[in-house]
């Protein structure tokens, strides 16, 4: 057995087709069909079973598929710590961002880099928070950056910067005048209650911020009427502004989507509602050379 045959297996799981593992591995499908009836002939145990095209994980299966995935992870610290040593300005960085941030923390971050180690291949990669978290695990990405909470005991993080979730609304809504000013808040304090019977738009369960809001709205022992949910930030920032609804967003993204029409912003909570923006990675592995510098830069433009 050799790393090839454990990233087999692993695709198969992945994939739960053999068509679709052997495209990603750049072998035939008869190819990979072989190796799974011969490993698993020698190993006298099953590690699929086939229904129909889907190819799912017995229990022998899962434990395999768990032990690959750490000895991989293993060989590509090592691979990255002898390259760091051997030459420290040459290698592969996988960073994952969620969307939204991606659409502004790359243009500024991603030239500086380059700049600076110019034959440092930065993999980008970008999905919605609660994917990050298993990317990290699964070894596809080395680093990504989201934020907090973090779900899994075997993610570590460094902070990047503290963030305030802020209500918005039309510059003209019948509300923006209920706005008070507070010790310790950035934007007028409202009242969260004062909206309960107002249309909302919200992200999608997964994401963090509604996962935040929905906090807020239990504090606050709201039901709320619920427009629309999308997890496109940017679009309900918009559509906030064309009287559409209301709406929490982080104050950052805020700052780098480009309005037509203004909103006003308010802290809610007990005064705010604050995050922590994270670089994470998975707990006890190393973390690259040009890693820790990239997530320099992050903080340097935050």
């Amino acid at each position: 057995m050799d790393f090839k045959d454990l990233t087999y297996i692993i695709a198969v799981a992945k994939y739960q087709n053999i068509t679709k593992a052997a495209d990603s591995l750049y072998i035939t499908q008869p190819t990979l069909t072989k190796f799974i009836q011969h490993l698993e002939a020698d190993m006298g145990q099953k590690l699929f079973k086939k229904l129909g095209n889907k190819f799912t994980l017995t229990y022998a299966g899962q434990r395999y598929v768990a032990k690959a995935t750490e000895i991989l992870n293993i060989k590509k610290e090592l691979d990255q710590e002898m390259n760091d040593i051997v030459c420290s300005n040459v290698g592969v960085l996988k960073v994952a961002f969620p969307v939204m941030r991606g659409t502004y923390m790359l243009p500024c971050t991603l030239p500086i880099f380059n700049s600076l180690y110019p034959n440092v291949h930065l993999d980008i990669m970008e999905e919605n928070s609660g994917v990050l978290e298993s990317m990290i695990l699964s070894g596809e990405t080395d680093l990504a950056f989201f934020n907090l909470p973090v779900k899994s005991p075997d993610i570590e993080w460094q902070i990047i910067s503290h963030e305030e979730i802020v209500l918005i609304m039309p510059e003209d809504h019948p509300l923006a005048e209920l706005g008070e000013e507070r010790e310790n808040c950035r934007y007028p304090w409202f009242d969260l209650r004062r909206a309960a019977d107002e249309p909302f738009i919200v992200q999608l369960p997964e994401q963090r911020t509604r996962q935040i809001v929905n906090r807020l709205f239990k504090e606050y022992k709201i039901q709320p009427h619920i427009k629309l949910q999308t997890r496109n930030i940017s679009a309900g920032a918009e559509l906030v502004s064309k009287r559409y609804g209301l709406s929490f967003v982080c104050e950052t993204h805020l700052k780098h989507i480009r309005l037509k029409q203004s909103v006003r912003c308010f802290s809610v909570g007990t005064p705010n509602t604050t995050v922590d923006f994270v670089a994470a990675y998975r707990k006890g592995s190393y973390l690259p050379y040009h890693a820790q510098e990239y997530i320099k830069i992050v903080k340097d433009f935050t």
